[in-house]
């Protein structure tokens, strides 16, 4: 399962009437790379026959196959601080992370760290 936060729901709205599509849903996905082994990364895109689907009243998420395991349980939230606002992903599964909160290392699926570029 798969949270999302109210603040997180109401800026993924207002992405989405930018985007002027009602068929486009957010993607929640892992890939490999990030300074902890796994990125994190988001995107409006069209669901997938394949894809988890959840749905947060207006708002539809999809996650592809390969990323769910790492994703289960995670929420999102959308915060606003002094150097701007952005997602952040609190993710029972991560055993650590970067200090940017963009990468993360599994218990089981360590991936290759590479380094930190901020």
């Amino acid at each position: 399962m798969i949270t999302l936060t109210e603040q997180a729901i109401e800026k993924v709205m207002e992405f989405m009437g930018s985007q002027g599509g009602s068929d486009v849903a957010l993607r929640i996905y892992v890939s490999q790379g990030g300074c902890s082994g796994f990125s994190y990364g988001m995107a409006l895109d069209a669901p997938r026959q394949d894809d988890q689907k959840y749905a947060f009243g207006a708002v539809n998420v999809v996650v592809d196959p390969e990323s769910a395991p790492l994703l289960e349980g995670i929420e999102v939230d959308y915060m606003e601080s002094l150097m701007g606002g952005g997602f952040a992903i609190n993710n029972p599964n991560a055993v650590s992370s970067c200090g940017c909160g963009h990468s993360f290392r599994t218990k089981d699926q360590r991936g290759t760290p590479n380094a930190c570029s901020h």
